[in-house]
């Protein structure tokens, strides 16, 4: 279920109706990777259970989080059903739905990788570059590095520049090429 208002009698009933030996109810969002009753529930599956969802976003919420959980059932030997959609691995016409779900997620994130490579290109094409910005100009390195020389301790500098200890040492440590 979305939240702990919802009443999940609806669901629990489906599934009961439906055959289900032990109903699962998740608390956490689906959002989440940190669902403790999913977890729960995926570990008490053995070879040759089903785990029936009232619908397949009781599951997951991606076509990339469901394809992992239900390839990751069918090689443990646990079939997948969702009564809503009426996807069922067990069936010839769920296997082919579900095998459609699992390309359509593939070409997704392929899409998005694409996408993110175009984007990335067409910023440095722009003189843009990705990453965290530099806490000390190269004028400041310079001034620190006198500073070092003349004895003065890294804590006392990165104060001054008020940046931590550890950035002012990866600026102070000189980088070797090669």
């Amino acid at each position: 279920m979305s939240t702990t208002e919802q009443n999940v009698d609806l669901q629990v009933d489906a599934l009961e109706a439906a055959g289900a030996v032990r109903v699962f109810v998740e608390h956490a969002s689906g959002a989440t990777r940190d669902r403790p009753e999913l977890r729960r529930c995926l570990d008490h599956l053995d070879p040759g259970d089903t785990l029936a969802c009232w619908r397949i976003d009781r599951l997951g919420r991606s076509v990339a989080d469901l394809v992992s959980i239900v390839n990751d059932l069918a090689g443990r030997g646990v079939e997948f059903r969702s009564l809503t959609e009426g996807i069922d691995t067990l069936t010839p016409g769920g296997e082919l739905v579900f095998t459609i779900m699992a390309a359509i997620a593939q070409m997704e994130r392929r899409l998005i990788q694409e996408r993110t490579l175009a984007g990335l290109q067409a910023a440095r094409a722009r003189g843009r570059v990705g990453g965290r910005p530099r806490a000390l100009t190269e004028g400041q390195v310079a001034e620190a590095r006198r500073m070092r020389d003349e004895g003065r301790s890294v804590a006392e500098i990165a104060g001054l520049f008020r940046v931590a200890r550890s950035t002012l040492a990866g600026y102070l440590t000189p980088t070797t090429v090669g």
